[in-house]
């Protein structure tokens, strides 16, 4: 049976990227990035949530998220969600749902840099805009 786990994120970088490598030396590096919801309540008050997502991006990728992001920026973050889980040192089991970025376009940057990761391949996939995304 076909299955699908595709995220597509745009919203504002939450916390400077934080860089650091595995045992075996690959880099690593995660940040936050809030979106924002604004809609209308039945009273007529607009009103805005803002949800949190944590994105973690490996090699090659991860070292340019850690280079060009920063806080308040705006980024388009795609990839696929993973939950993992640990125990913690009071015993209790731990969850973290996590975005793995898979590419990257950094919005606030002049003329908008498309960083996909090397393991992803996209033969023919053209450079999207901010005007071009469906939403």
């Amino acid at each position: 049976m076909p299955s699908l786990n595709k995220v597509m994120i745009i919203g504002n970088v939450g916390s400077e990227p934080e860089m650091r490598f595995t045992p075996g030396g690959k880099p690593v590096t995660s940040f936050r990035v809030a979106t924002n919801w604004v809609y209308t309540n039945p009273e007529g008050e607009r009103l805005q949530e803002t949800e949190w997502f944590s994105v973690v991006a490996w090699n090659r990728l991860a070292e340019q998220c850690n280079q060009f992001l920063a806080k308040g920026k705006l980024v388009y973050v795609e990839g696929r969600l993973r939950t993992r889980n640990w125990e913690g040192q009071d015993g209790q089991t731990h969850y973290r749902t996590e975005v793995i970025g898979n590419r990257v376009i950094f919005l606030d940057r002049k003329g908008t840099a498309t960083v996909p990761d090397e393991k992803v391949e996209e033969p023919g996939a053209a450079e999207l805009e901010p005007e071009d995304l469906p939403f």
